[in-house]
C-alpha cells in the first residue's frame, strides 16, 4: 500500500495521482475548523485529526485523501475561533454547497465512493454534512459517507466531546507535540478539574484511533461496490439518520435530544453495523432515536 506521501492528494504527481485512483478510486474528505479547544490543545485540533485519521485508513486501504476543509458551522465564542455560519440555525448557504461541488468535482475524476470525515461536530454541521452525503449518494449513484470520527468509535467509549477526554487522547496519539496537558491548571474552564488530566492519554487516543482508521479502510475497500439495493439500503439508514436528528430538534425544542439517546447502555452500534453493511439495522436504530424525548418535550413552553 501506499505510504504517508503518496495517499496526499496535494502531494501527489499527475502518474501518482493516477495509479492512486486506479488501485482504489476512493477519496477522503477531512472536514473541520479553527475553533478554542482549551489552552492544552492546537486550535485546528478537528480537521487535524480528521485528516490524520483518513491518511491513516489511506496508507491500510488506498485512495487519495483531499486537503482538509476548515470552515464548519458554529465553534465557541472564545478567542482564535472563526466562525463559518451559526451552530443554531436551520439554513446552511456555505459548507452544503461547497460540499455538494467537492462530491461532484470527485465523481467528474472518476472516484468510485467519497468519505466525508468531520472531526467538527456542533449538532448542526452534523445534520449537514450527513444529509448532504446522503443526497449527493443518491445525485451521483455512487456512495458517499458524511459522518463526524467519533460516531465510528461509540462502542469503544468514545461519544464525543470537546477538547475533553476523547478529542484531547485523539491528537496527543496523533500529534503529540499539540498537546500541552501541562496548561490545563491556567484553564479555569478544562482545568477546573482533573478529569482531563487523568482520563485523556495517547494510549486511548490509539486505541480510538486504531478503531476509526480499521472501519475507515475497511468501508473505502467496500464502497465502490455498493450498487443497486445495497446503495439504496445505505441512503436510507443515512437519511433515517438525519431525520431522527432533525424531528428531536423540531418537536422537542433540544437541538441534541437524539444525540443523548446515544450514551453508554443506549445506541452505540453504528460504526460496526456501517462496517458491516447492516443498514436495515442503521435503520432501525434511527427510529428509535427518533422517538419524542418527553423529558424534553415537557420543558417547553405552553
Amino acid at each position: 500500500m501506499p505510504d504517508v506521501e503518496t495517499v496526499q492528494w496535494e502531494r501527489l504527481l499527475p502518474r501518482e495521482f493516477r495509479e492512486a485512483v486506479a488501485r482504489l478510486p476512493v477519496v477522503f474528505l477531512p472536514l473541520g475548523t479553527v475553533e478554542w479547544h482549551g489552552e492544552h490543545n492546537a486550535l485546528g485540533l478537528d480537521a487535524l485529526k480528521a485528516h490524520a485519521l483518513c491518511v491513516g485508513a489511506a496508507r491500510e486501504a488506498g485512495g487519495v485523501v483531499h486537503p482538509p476543509v476548515y470552515g464548519g458551522m458554529g465553534g465557541l465564542d472564545m478567542p482564535a475561533t472563526v466562525q463559518m455560519e451559526p451552530e443554531m440555525t436551520w439554513d446552511n448557504a456555505l459548507l452544503r454547497p461547497w460540499l455538494e461541488k467537492l462530491c461532484s468535482e470527485f465523481h467528474r475524476l472518476g472516484f468510485q465512493a467519497v468519505l466525508m470525515l468531520t472531526g467538527h461536530y456542533g449538532h448542526n454541521q452534523q445534520i449537514v454534512v450527513r444529509e448532504t452525503a446522503a443526497r449527493m449518494s443518491e445525485r451521483l449513484q455512487i456512495p458517499v459517507l458524511g459522518t463526524p470520527e467519533y460516531w465510528l468509535a461509540h462502542d469503544a467509549g468514545y461519544l464525543g466531546d470537546h477538547a475533553g477526554i476523547g478529542e484531547t487522547s485523539l491528537l496527543w496519539h496523533l500529534d503529540p507535540e499539540l498537546v500541552r496537558i501541562d496548561r490545563l491548571s491556567s484553564d479555569p474552564e478544562y482545568g477546573r478539574d482533573d478529569r482531563i488530566e487523568k482520563g485523556a492519554s495517547p494510549e486511548l487516543g490509539r486505541r480510538y484511533a486504531e478503531l476509526i482508521v480499521s472501519r475507515l479502510a475497511r468501508l473505502a475497500r467496500a464502497m465502490p461496490g455498493w450498487e443497486g439495493e445495497k446503495l439504496a439500503a445505505f441512503v436510507r439508514a443515512e437519511r433515517a439518520l438525519v431525520t431522527a436528528q432533525v424531528r428531536q430538534w423540531r418537536t422537542t425544542g433540544d437541538a441534541w435530544a437524539a444525540w443523548r439517546r446515544i450514551s453508554p447502555g443506549g445506541e452505540t452500534a453504528y460504526g460496526e453495523l456501517l462496517a458491516n453493511e447492516r443498514f436495515a439495522e442503521i435503520e432501525a436504530m434511527a427510529a428509535r432515536l427518533a422517538i419524542a424525548d418527553e423529558t424534553a418535550r415537557a420543558q417547553l413552553p405552553p
